[in-house]
């Protein structure tokens, strides 16, 4: 019997607190977008389609990979919001990170949720020397903008001699690795998607 109550609190504690967390998700993903993308002053989510094309996402998320566009006051598309995930040294790290078609790289970088070593691993969001790698990290794509021209890859610190390596924190390589591998194949799925379909998220301009 007791064990009974205690499995009916248990569901009804995660049932009470599973909106709340929701809630709280969301608005550090908001506050992060505008983070990432400083020039952006609104942003709309938008659906990837199965043709290839987007749309604005329209009611609840229904699994369909998404992105989010942000937009300057005048209503001109400024960049991408991405989330990206992968197993860093001890679990999941998953981040933010902003993708300007324009500059053709990744222009911001926001670590979302992670549980690397403290004091090694988590210096990945907050290490300036680290942070620095994304001011501008080249995702050039090819001439038929099929792929990127030269994959996110990270060196040892102080090895950095291409805008699209990233600088890796001396005493947390395996975090820096993850970020570098997570960053890879993010930008190689959505960078070739983006390009093409840019009058997509035009629409959203002079709202």
């Amino acid at each position: 019997g007791i064990g009974i109550v205690c499995g009916m609190l248990i569901v009804l504690v995660f049932q009470w607190t599973k909106p709340v967390i929701a809630r709280n998700r969301a608005a550090a993903l908001n506050k992060a977008i505008f983070r990432v993308l400083p020039a952006a002053k609104s942003s709309l989510t938008y659906r990837l389609e199965e043709s290839g094309s987007f749309s604005v996402l329209s009611g609840k998320p229904d699994g369909a990979p998404v992105v989010y566009a942000g937009y300057d006051a005048e209503g001109r598309l400024v960049g991408f919001a991405i989330q990206a995930q992968g197993m860093g040294y001890q679990d999941v790290i998953g981040v933010l990170y902003a993708y300007s078609p324009a500059d053709d790289a990744v222009t911001g970088f926001q670590v979302l949720e992670s549980r690397e070593t403290p004091g090694l691993g988590d210096k990945i969001d907050i290490d300036p020397g680290f942070l620095a790698n994304f001011e501008r990290l080249t995702v050039e794509l090819t001439a038929d903008l099929a792929a990127v021209l030269h994959p996110i890859e990270s060196v040892k610190h102080g090895e950095k001699t291409q805008s699209w390596q990233i600088d890796a924190i001396t005493g947390a390589t395996v975090s820096s690795v993850a970020v570098a591998k997570i960053l890879r194949e993010s930008t190689a799925f959505w960078a070739p998607k983006l390009r093409p379909h840019l009058d997509d998220f035009r629409q959203g301009e002079n709202r």
